[in-house]
């Protein structure tokens, strides 16, 4: 579901069919912020050339932890969902939980704590970032000036593409329904789980 008409999968062509199926290749069907992008496709490749860009310097773990963060702060359902999902990997559906009743001082190293209170911070309301936030990753912990702009930075973006997605009122797939459903309600901070079945390309566009 979103606010404004969009491109069905089965009347895509030309760039938005191309980008309906890299999508399709990735998720197994069409999801709906793809859907979302329809009437401009490149800016969705556009975003996802900036966010490769701002992902690469970032292990996995961090990556996860920052975009989560920013996310939940956010109160974006669908990247708070995916992105949870994707840390849990690292850190167990309970800390994620944690973390998300901002509890994460009980379940993560005080670097991480400190990583996700200035994600958290800059999703929130960057203004209200101190310097003490700063100083306290790069003189207790040890991070370059670098390492703290990757983690603005993934956090900003973060910004961009969840405030684009709710302001335009989409909802995150249905097949998401599938998590355990009180690690799925935990994190369904925002717009609710779309109950509709995933759309597909025609056969004959199929990659």
């Amino acid at each position: 579901m979103t606010f404004i008409r969009t491109v069905r999968p089965a009347d895509a062509s030309g760039d938005v069919r191309d980008m309906y199926e890299r999508q399709e290749d990735h998720w197994g069907f069409v999801p709906n912020y793809a859907k979302a992008f329809s009437h401009r496709p490149e800016a969705l490749a556009r975003w996802g050339r900036l966010l490769a860009e701002l992902r690469r310097p970032a292990d996995d773990r961090r990556f996860e932890l920052v975009t989560f963060a920013a996310a939940y702060a956010l109160r974006n359902s669908g990247c708070t969902l995916v992105h949870g999902k994707e840390l849990s990997k690292f850190i167990g559906e309970d800390a994620v939980v944690a973390i998300a009743n901002g509890r994460e001082a009980d379940v993560l190293p005080d670097i991480d704590v400190a990583i996700v209170q200035l994600a958290r911070q800059v999703a929130k309301d960057a203004t209200q970032v101190t310097s003490g936030l700063i100083d306290r990753l790069k003189y207790r912990h040890d991070l370059s000036d670098a390492e703290v702009f990757d983690i603005v930075a993934l956090a900003a973006g973060r910004a961009f593409f969840a405030k684009l997605l709710d302001g335009l009122g989409v909802q995150i797939d249905s097949t998401w329904k599938v998590l355990n459903s009180d690690f799925r309600e935990s994190l369904r901070i925002g717009r609710p789980i779309d109950l509709s079945t995933p759309e597909h390309l025609p056969a004959d566009h199929a990659a």
